[in-house]
């Protein structure tokens, strides 16, 4: 079981990505790259957004295969608008996130030639204004997230910049900005990371994009 996990979380570092959440004292920062890696070695989109809104209320960032990244995203949305319509109740964040570690609890586990594998941070705000984050390894666990976490083959750059910067007080705006240096350094030793970076912020009043910046290379002469 450990050796199966190890490999897992191994595929899920080889995929090329940084995402970011950040809990603070008046809501949540979410951010991502936009790098698509093929092979480990050839990028092959330089403009896809990690950080997916699901719906109004609940954001998810994913790193791992793309295709399975996307399916995963359609089925929660789709899920969670059913389970709206036939309880005539909004789902909790909790329970969104509890879905979206389900659906990959369960691809994960399907004999298949190819294996899925997600990762992912959901984040989103509940009916009472109060807001939650949650981390999803590949291997279909779930926690809630107290101060950060982080994902992708960039994480150990991310986490390195959290480490020394993170505050319990910070507010969202600091939080956003410690969000676009955390992407920054991991796209600059992460060869899985880059072209630009998506920052969100999930707060009593919704859901926002407060950042998108693209990345150009500059030559110029020595």
């Amino acid at each position: 079981m450990n050796e199966e996990f190890s490999e897992l979380k191994k595929s899920a570092l080889k995929t090329g990505t940084s995402i970011v959440g950040i809990v603070c004292r008046d809501g949540i920062v979410l951010a991502g790259d936009r790098q698509v890696t093929g092979g480990g070695y050839i990028v092959m989109n330089k403009r896809y957004p990690k950080i997916v809104q699901i719906n109004n209320y609940l954001l998810a960032g994913v790193a791992g295969l793309l295709s399975d990244a996307q399916l995963i995203a359609k089925l929660t949305k789709a899920e969670l608008r059913l389970k709206e319509l036939k309880s005539k109740q909004r789902p909790s964040v909790k329970e969104g996130a509890n879905l979206f570690t389900n659906l990959i609890y369960q691809n994960i586990r399907k004999l298949s030639p190819i294996p899925g594998i997600v990762a992912g941070i959901v984040a989103g705000f509940d009916e009472d204004d109060s807001t939650k984050l949650f981390s999803i390894d590949p291997a279909g666990a779930i926690y809630e997230v107290e101060d950060y976490v982080a994902d992708g083959s960039g994480m150990p750059y991310i986490l390195g910049v959290l480490e020394r910067r993170y505050k319990e007080t910070m507010t969202v705006k600091e939080a956003v900005d410690l969000a676009i240096e955390c992407i920054k350094a991991s796209t600059q030793r992460d060869t899985g990371s880059g072209f630009g970076i998506d920052v969100f912020t999930v707060t009593k009043d919704g859901i926002k994009q407060v950042a998108k910046q693209k990345i150009e290379a500059v030559y110029k002469e020595q």
